[in-house]
């Protein structure tokens, strides 16, 4: 029973802060960036462009572009990697038209577009690194580097840059205005920042060494849940002079708060260390290095 109410407020939590990213990202849109006739990259991007060539609302064409693509991604990246997303995206939806509502359209800072878009890609990067440090996904061009990742040998971070130059370089054929596509380039590395800034640390790798009575219950959750192996070790404590047996795992930072709360979930009198490691090699991690 507690483990049920200790579940369900982890999920609330997550969804939680996604909700506060999406908020965030979307005032952030609208009040610096697309007031000012900036496109930035992703889906949020395209939106942009269709929404100054048709006046079709960003968050209208948004909706719309990433239902087509959860469609594909049911497809081919199953369920799991859609329930966050679904609520990423209808919730980024729902601040995008509250703040077209609620601005009208007026930048926020009148006549100074280049400190509009530090400020904003700032928010909206900070914005976006909330939702993915929850797990959670905004949609868009993630969906579609992430499909492309599955069957080629191209990162997300790759597929991502090219598709923002793509949309963002476009904008030129509406405005004729090389100043705004700097501009545009400006906001995608000030909100790429804020949100290394934020997510960075999640990409190590760390070492947990857990020990627990319960180490054979722990090291199927993390073979069954986690989709990673685990090597049991001997050791001895060193006042009982008992036996025991030490799980050793290695995993990505970005999976820690899962790993401490399935633990807790199984014996919240488990011993944990937690350690950085500087390189990681191997099935799941980074190519052997020679």
């Amino acid at each position: 029973m507690q483990n049920s109410i200790r579940k369900v407020f982890y999920s609330i939590q997550d969804y939680l802060m996604i909700f506060i990213g999406t908020v965030m990202y979307g005032f952030g849109f609208n009040g610096f960036i697309l007031s000012n006739e900036i496109v930035t990259g992703g889906v949020s991007g395209i939106s942009a462009l269709i929404f100054f060539a048709t006046s079709i609302p960003v968050s209208v064409s948004y909706f719309v572009i990433n239902l087509v693509l959860l469609v594909f991604a049911f497809k081919i990246l199953g369920f799991k990697f859609l329930v966050k997303t679904v609520f990423g995206v209808i919730s980024l939806s729902l601040s995008l038209s509250f703040f077209e509502w609620l601005l009208g359209g007026v930048p926020i800072i009148q006549d100074q577009p280049f400190m509009s878009i530090i400020i904003g890609g700032g928010i909206c990067g900070t914005g976006l690194g909330i939702i993915f440090s929850a797990n959670g996904s905004t949609g868009g061009t993630d969906i579609i580097a992430a499909i492309i990742n599955k069957y080629k040998n191209i990162s997300i971070g790759t597929g991502l840059l090219f598709f923002d130059f793509l949309i963002i370089s476009s904008s030129y054929l509406l405005f004729e205005d090389v100043n705004k596509i700097v501009f545009g380039f400006v906001e995608m590395g000030v909100s790429n920042y804020m949100l290394d800034r934020i997510i960075n640390s999640n990409r190590q790798s760390v070492q947990f060494l857990i020990i627990s009575q319960k180490y054979d219950e722990i090291a199927e959750r993390i073979l069954k849940d986690l989709d990673r192996g685990c090597t049991l070790l001997d050791g001895e404590g060193g006042y009982s002079q008992k036996p025991t047996k030490v799980v050793l795992l290695i995993a990505k930072k970005s999976e820690s708060v899962t790993i401490f709360r399935m633990i807790k979930e199984i014996d919240s009198q488990a011993f944990i260390s937690q350690s950085i490691v500087r390189g990681v090699y191997g099935e799941g991690f980074d190519p052997i290095k020679t």
